[in-house]
């Protein structure tokens, strides 16, 4: 049993990224669109998606097929079919701000960040 889960683990790579300064919600409109995916297809996409949070996320792929390529020392990368697996977007500590209002009063502003994981497996 230990043996069959070592060589399922052997063959997912994970990248994160932690607090990363940009809404969750508009870095989920990024990963929506790479989950599943093939990897290079992936990068494609993410190299030419005009959204802000694509580049974190390509430097982020790359770093992912990097772990799978030091996992795995004799397999290429572009040979394996390596796919996206998972991508999970969560919300990360949020920075309270306070901006002035009409009449005295005031308005917190919520700087939202992120983490982002995600998982690169074989098909």
């Amino acid at each position: 049993m230990a043996e069959r889960l070592k060589e399922t683990k052997k063959q997912t790579a994970i990248a994160k990224l932690n607090n990363h300064p940009t809404s969750p919600r508009k870095m989920r409109l990024v990963a929506d669109i790479i989950r599943g995916k093939e990897v290079f297809m992936a990068l494609n996409i993410l190299k030419f998606t005009r959204k802000h949070s694509a580049l974190p996320l390509e430097k982020l792929l790359r770093s992912a097929i990097d772990n799978w390529q030091s996992k795995n020392a004799g397999e290429d990368a572009t040979s394996a079919n390596l796919v996206v697996k998972d991508i999970v977007v969560d919300s990360a500590r949020m920075l309270k701000r306070i901006s002035p209002a009409p009449q005295g009063r005031a308005h917190r502003i919520r700087k939202r960040s992120n983490h982002v994981t995600i998982i690169v497996d074989k098909k």
